[in-house]
């Protein structure tokens, strides 16, 4: 008996990378900023005192401090304020929820409750 071969596509998941990424002070490092370099992400991190103290006592050494826009950073605030108004719903926290599409109807319905209220 011969197998059918099924020519199988668009396996596995999507190869996708953000366009930016928002973090806060405990991602500032060389290692973290030089990943997200090399793969062509742009990043907002603040950096941390101590961090720049170093760089400005290196001198010319130290390098130019890293690139901030403190305008993106503060849309950060935004997006994790409203994810902690969804972690309100105890079964968005805890994700009871065995299935994706069943855990996005929760969330939905989480938002449009919260959306009602505001």
């Amino acid at each position: 008996m011969e197998k059918i071969r099924v020519p199988r596509t668009g396996l596995g998941r999507p190869r996708t990378r953000p366009d930016s990424v928002s973090a806060d002070k405990a991602y500032s490092n060389r290692r973290t900023r030089a990943y997200l370099r090399k793969r062509g992400i742009r990043h907002v991190i603040p950096e941390k005192a101590d961090q720049a103290a170093n760089r400005v006592k290196r001198g010319s050494r130290g390098g130019r401090p890293p690139g901030f826009d403190k305008e993106r950073y503060k849309k950060r605030n935004v997006v994790e304020r409203a994810i902690n108004k969804l972690k309100g719903f105890r079964a968005v926290a805890t994700r009871y929820d065995k299935r994706g599409h069943v855990f996005l109807g929760t969330v939905t319905l989480a938002a449009i409750v919260i959306w009602l209220r505001s």
